[in-house]
């Protein structure tokens, strides 16, 4: 049944406008951006089948655009809203960070961590410079590809936390098979970093591994 024809309680936008997104499933949610289903098939059932195939809505909305492109029922208008939405998602919050808020929280620094290198195909060493009031002043990929102590070398992130004048970073790298748990050469490249930072006296906040869940904070662990 077209979702015209449902009653106005149960329609997802009415529902999301009268009672807030937390109301809807991510198939509701996600029909929203479709606007449509196929024909014989309405925009709720479409997006529960793309989920369904996907394996959630991360396996949706990490496929780069060509991808969506070739999932049935998505074409490039649609296809190109979920980017955009997604890529929204992305910069609100960078925005709140870039008016200057403070990352005291560990909370908040794993969540920006988590939405901009869990998607990465690739390990990607990300790195939050912060000023002495731990606001952000830049956030920039430094390394990409296999990580190791060879490949992410502390004199980088050292020599650009002095070009920036920053006080303290926070670090960030994915791993893209979804297992967050730090590895032995993490801890052990966590190590040389802070030993390298301190050397130009810029703190070492903490070192987030990013995954499929939660992501893990090495200082929560007291490893940094």
């Amino acid at each position: 049944m077209s979702l015209r024809h449902w009653p106005d309680a149960e329609r997802p936008r009415e529902r999301l406008l009268a009672q807030g997104a937390e109301a809807l499933s991510d198939a509701e949610l996600l029909a929203l951006l479709l606007g449509t289903g196929p024909r014989g098939s309405n925009a709720v059932a479409h997006a529960k089948a793309l989920l369904a195939q996907c394996g959630g809505l991360r396996g949706l909305l990490d496929r780069p655009p060509q991808a969506l492109l070739r999932l049935p029922g998505l074409g490039p208008a649609r296809a190109g809203a979920l980017c955009a939405a997604l890529a929204l998602g992305r910069r609100h919050l960078e925005a709140g960070l870039s008016r200057g808020a403070a990352l005291d929280s560990p909370a908040l620094a794993g969540e920006y961590f988590a939405r901009w290198l869990r998607a990465a195909p690739r390990e990607r060493f990300g790195v939050l410079f912060l000023d002495n009031r731990h606001r952000l002043l830049a956030a920039e990929v430094l390394f990409e590809g296999g990580l190791d102590q060879a490949a992410v070398h502390p004199r980088v992130v050292a020599k650009r936390a002095i070009e920036l004048n920053a006080a303290a970073v926070l670090l960030g790298h994915n791993h893209p098979s979804g297992m967050a748990e730090p590895s032995a050469a993490d801890r052990r490249l966590t190590q040389q970093l802070k030993e390298a930072l301190a050397l130009v006296e810029v703190r070492l906040l903490d070192h987030f591994v990013v995954g499929d869940g939660p992501p893990v904070s090495m200082a929560g662990r007291g490893w940094v």
